[in-house]
């Protein structure tokens, strides 16, 4: 957020009567407040905008979760009658890349807890930007007519300079090759939910680990817990970036690169599948190619995997996991996509009105 939204540290925060206390984004400048006494905050409490994997603490991702399994029962109850719980509250989503499962999941969150949408599918080609507009005016525009912005951008670090500028929250969507911070919230939960725990788990991530945004969030998001292996299976043109490496490194998290996805399917916990980004490659059209179809999840995969693990990928899939091997029960790809719902729920509700 911007300096005239953001808040001071904890644990004395003064905070209005109508809406929750904030911790800004670390980068983001404080805004002043009168000094007063304050109750200990809790973890819902700390969030302000939602910009990368590395600002969440146990603390918070563990009230994040309850909030999401509150809001699996909200959401059966909203067929019934609707949820009034942000009601009056209107979302803005700026999407200047295509998305289909994180616009449409955020949107069925809002309207499923009362409040309203206002949407732009292809900002980019259909916004004030195709005529030059930079994304600073657009989000102080944006702003004046909702309460909170989720963006997705093609540029790495554009929510950062999106909640830089904006008076009210500011939540990541995705920015191009950077992070997918409310996607690695949805992965760990599900992780949670599918293996019933987090310490100790050995992750396989899978395919376009260079470009692919969820895997660099779920790594840092994962490197919170404890006993945590993670596998990286990619072709070489496509291989995790050494920062990510040196960040686990640095959380005491242990890594290792291999070639052979049989042999790590069957020691995880998760299979991790990613598509090879072909968006990403520009005119490397011989090394897109080269990349795509060298590790597929398929039945001969399930057949080493232990009867425990599940298979997920963030979708959109195209052959990187066949089709019949949807019908196993260790395929947890769609329910992993339903519980986004749950999970951005329980960010605007933290977000806007707090627990």
């Amino acid at each position: 957020m911007a300096a005239a939204r953001a808040t001071l540290p904890h644990p004395l925060l003064p905070t209005p009567s109508w809406r929750p206390q904030l911790k800004p984004f670390p980068s983001i400048p404080r805004r002043a407040v009168a000094a007063f006494a304050a109750p200990p905050l809790t973890a819902s409490l700390r969030l302000g905008d939602v910009i990368e994997a590395q600002q969440f603490d146990r603390p918070a991702l563990n009230e994040i979760f309850e909030v999401a399994r509150e809001m699996e029962a909200v959401e059966r109850a909203s067929h019934g009658s609707r949820s009034r719980v942000l009601e009056g509250y209107l979302m803005a989503t700026l999407f200047y890349e295509p998305s289909t499962r994180t616009r449409l999941s955020f949107e069925a969150a809002m309207r499923r807890l009362g409040g309203e949408v206002l949407t732009t599918e292809n900002a980019r080609e259909f916004s004030s930007a195709a005529k030059g507009e930079t994304l600073e005016d657009t989000i102080r525009t944006v702003e004046g007519y909702s309460d909170i912005i989720v963006l997705r951008h093609f540029e790495s670090g554009a929510a950062r300079r999106a909640a830089a500028t904006a008076d009210i929250p500011v939540i990541n969507a995705g920015d191009g090759p950077g992070q997918h911070p409310t996607q690695a919230l949805l992965d760990v939960y599900t992780i949670e939910r599918e293996i019933g725990r987090l310490d100790g788990i050995k992750l396989g991530l899978v395919g376009d680990l260079a470009n692919g945004r969820t895997v660099r969030s779920l790594a840092y998001l994962i490197s919170k817990y404890q006993n945590v292996k993670i596998y990286f299976v990619s072709p070489d043109v496509v291989k995790m970036k050494d920062d990510i490496k040196e960040h686990l490194t640095s959380q005491g998290v242990e890594w290792e690169e291999s070639s052979n996805l049989l042999e790590v399917a069957s020691k995880c916990d998760v299979i991790y599948q990613t598509r090879i980004q072909k968006e990403r490659f520009g005119e490397r059209i011989d090394q897109y190619e080269a990349a795509r179809g060298k590790y597929i999840v398929d039945k001969k995969v399930l057949s080493v995997m232990p009867k425990h693990a599940v298979i997920m990928h963030p979708l959109p899939r195209l052959d990187e996991i066949t089709v019949d091997v949807d019908s196993d029960p260790r395929a947890a790809y769609f329910r992993q996509a339903k519980n986004g719902l749950y999970i951005r729920m329980a960010l605007l509700k933290l977000l806007l009105v707090g627990r």
